[in-house]
């Protein structure tokens, strides 16, 4: 088995411009091409993008909502007269007007 090439007269090709580098003074990149000490280029921050934190979806002991809440809506120019001041309290089924 034969041994590796060393020392200052030792020369690589560069992967990315296929110039002729000294061995010693290429760098490999973070995508692995063996580049000369002028084109090697770090590893842009956006290749790794921060992990985004999960929302939770869903709740823990969720419960049906048990308060008939009343909407109140004042009733302005409606077919009610001027004088009477109306008010509709609604429920879900049902509505009730009180004059």
């Amino acid at each position: 088995m034969g041994n590796y090439a060393s020392g200052k007269d030792a020369y690589g090709i560069s992967d990315r411009s296929g110039f002729r580098y000294r061995l010693r003074d290429m760098k490999v990149e973070w995508n692995g091409l063996k580049v000369g000490d002028d084109e090697y280029e770090p590893k842009h921050p956006q290749l790794d993008p921060r992990r985004k934190a999960v929302d939770p979806q869903a709740l823990r002991n969720p419960r049906p909502d048990t308060d008939k809440g009343h909407v109140y809506v004042p009733v302005g120019n409606s077919v009610f007269p001027p004088v009477a001041k109306a008010q509709m309290i609604g429920c879900v089924g049902f509505v009730t007007v009180v004059v």
